[in-house]
């Protein structure tokens, strides 16, 4: 189950670890890797969301920008600038995604107890409130 819940973040985003968490209550185990991939979605979706917001102003503010100068028009609007960005950005979020859920979904099939880089160290204190490294054995 705690390899299911980073296998179905790829696919599923945060509903696959959601339902996961809340079915295996009682397993400290998939308990961890669940919340940890949910609070991966979470934080994936917020910096997603931040990063088509700033575009999103960026290409209201080009276009209201080229409107007010109707005697000067720009060959290059602010829109095609960011709009590669925003590709990139998207891009590399949706590969960082696979391979976070796929490395640590094999990870968690071998039965280790390892932890994403800043999330992991959130999630393992709540499950195991002596515990300070999330590879323990």
């Amino acid at each position: 189950m705690a390899f299911l819940a980073h296998l179905l973040q790829i696919f599923t985003g945060f509903m696959g670890p959601l339902v996961i968490l809340v079915i295996k209550q009682n397993s400290p185990f998939v308990k961890f890797h669940a919340l940890q991939a949910l609070m991966w979605q979470l934080c994936y979706m917020a910096l997603f969301l931040c990063g088509f917001t700033f575009f999103f102003f960026a290409a209201f503010v080009g276009v209201f920008h080229e409107i007010s100068r109707p005697h000067n028009p720009s060959m290059f609007p602010a829109f095609f600038l960011f709009f590669p960005l925003l590709w990139l950005f998207a891009v590399g979020g949706w590969v960082a995604n696979v391979i976070l859920g796929v490395v640590y979904g094999i990870k968690a099939n071998r039965g280790e107890w390892a932890g994403y880089p800043i999330i992991g160290r959130w999630c393992l204190p709540k499950l195991a409130p002596g515990a300070t490294s999330p590879s323990r054995p």
